[in-house]
């Protein structure tokens, strides 16, 4: 089975299931590194759902470290929850590197697109609710008081860079897809979903 992609010259490639003829035309380093992104993220989650709470003593939530270090089931089933879909996601990254078939075109545009959003928007929210606190237009707990300069200036960011790298990786496959118009419906239906998700957790308070 084969992919039609198209260069930015206009011309249309064929690329088998097994690999790309010019990779370097295709641009692949942004799913690259929302593939890397996605595998870095999932470690601390691991290490941390097996009550080693190295790196999060002072950069999360005390509740939440006392959480993994008690070893609460529910919290850990949460931590091992969480970083498989991280996986999942560098799984996605790995996916969108090089020519798919449609359905698996359809699964990888609508999920990037979908993780795109949800880790752009809750970075911007860390960004946000840092700066807000840092600057002292909104006021904190003391519990928290010393860890907003790390939601400014690690963890917002952080999501950014994976918010951006999946949505670049995604424009770029879609972009040199032959049925290009058909996916960018499926990437919006994906971003709109992953929109609305975020503004109903936000509304609730998680997050």
């Amino acid at each position: 089975m084969s992919t039609t992609w198209t260069t930015d010259d206009g011309i249309d490639t064929m690329g088998d299931m097994g690999g790309i003829d010019n990779p370097a035309r295709l641009g692949t380093w942004p799913a690259y590194t929302a593939a890397m992104w996605g595998l870095l993220f999932a470690l601390p989650s691991f290490v941390w759902a097996t009550g080693n709470t190295f790196g999060a003593r002072s950069t999360v939530a005390p509740s939440l470290v006392r959480l993994a270090e008690d070893g609460v089931p529910w919290f850990v089933a949460v931590l091992w929850a969480t970083g498989c879909l991280k996986l999942v996601g560098s799984v996605i990254g790995i996916g969108l590197t090089r020519p798919r078939g449609r359905r698996t075109s359809r699964l990888l545009v609508g999920c990037g697109s979908g993780a795109a959003v949800l880790l752009a928007w809750h970075g911007g929210l860390f960004v946000v609710q840092g700066a807000l606190a840092e600057t002292g237009v909104v006021s904190v707990g003391q519990e928290t008081a010393g860890l907003t300069r790390w939601y400014l200036c690690l963890w917002g960011p952080w999501f950014l860079i994976g918010g951006l790298a999946f949505a670049w990786a995604v424009v770029r496959y879609v972009r040199r897809h032959r049925d290009r118009r058909e996916l960018r419906l499926y990437g919006a239906a994906g971003a709109f979903g992953a929109l609305v998700l975020s503004l109903a957790a936000t509304a609730a308070g998680i997050g």
